[in-house]
């Protein structure tokens, strides 16, 4: 970081270190022990889309890679795009598999990583359910190589005393972001 950079408050962005994502599993245990989540076996990733040949090349790649583990047990891959025109990657296990599908989202981001489109992704989320079916999700942010929990509720609101639970029951599992302006609602995300 240069002089320029802190006279005018810029810092260095975080490196995505995708290798957070592996501690999904063992939170989950926390989360469920400590408010009753469990997960849904659902986990999506969120990037900026691009158009063409390379970019068709990596979302064929991606799919290939996850449909063939749909063979072994998984589910295929399902892509959609956002009203935001962000392209969502969905991908499905049993509740049981969250490694399983921890490994799946990550073959993803390294994958657009490795092809160069690191830049382009913006999250990951894994889903979860409690007894009641109130949906919460933990969102993994790239740029900040932070979690953090999005609880909606009907009509696009939060449960903000949940999210707080949450925060509260992980801050030892996750690196849990700390800017609560950086908790971005994910109002419609695929698999939540």
């Amino acid at each position: 970081m240069g002089f320029l950079d802190v006279l005018f408050g810029r810092t260095k962005p975080v490196k995505p270190d995708l290798d957070q994502l592996f501690g999904l599993p063992s939170a989950a245990i926390t989360l469920q022990a400590a408010v009753g989540f469990t997960p849904t076996g659902a986990g999506s990733v969120c990037f900026a889309s691009v158009e063409g040949g390379a970019f068709a090349r990596m979302r064929s790649d991606v799919r290939a890679l996850l449909d063939a583990d749909a063979e072994r047990g998984g589910a295929p891959v399902e892509f959609s795009r956002d009203a935001y025109g962000y392209t969502w990657l969905l991908s499905r296990r049993a509740p049981d598999a969250l490694p399983a599908l921890v490994n799946d989202l990550h073959a993803v981001n390294t994958t657009l990583q490795e092809d160069g489109f690191g830049p382009r992704l913006l999250c990951s989320l894994v889903a979860f359910r409690d007894e009641k079916q109130r949906p919460l999700a933990l969102v993994y942010l790239y740029k900040r190589g932070t979690f953090y929990p999005f609880a909606p509720l009907p009509g696009e609101k939060r449960d903000n005393p949940l999210e707080l639970q949450v925060r509260a029951a992980l801050q030892n599992d996750l690196p849990i972001e700390k800017d609560l302006t950086r908790w971005f609602p994910l109002w419609g995300a695929p698999g939540l």
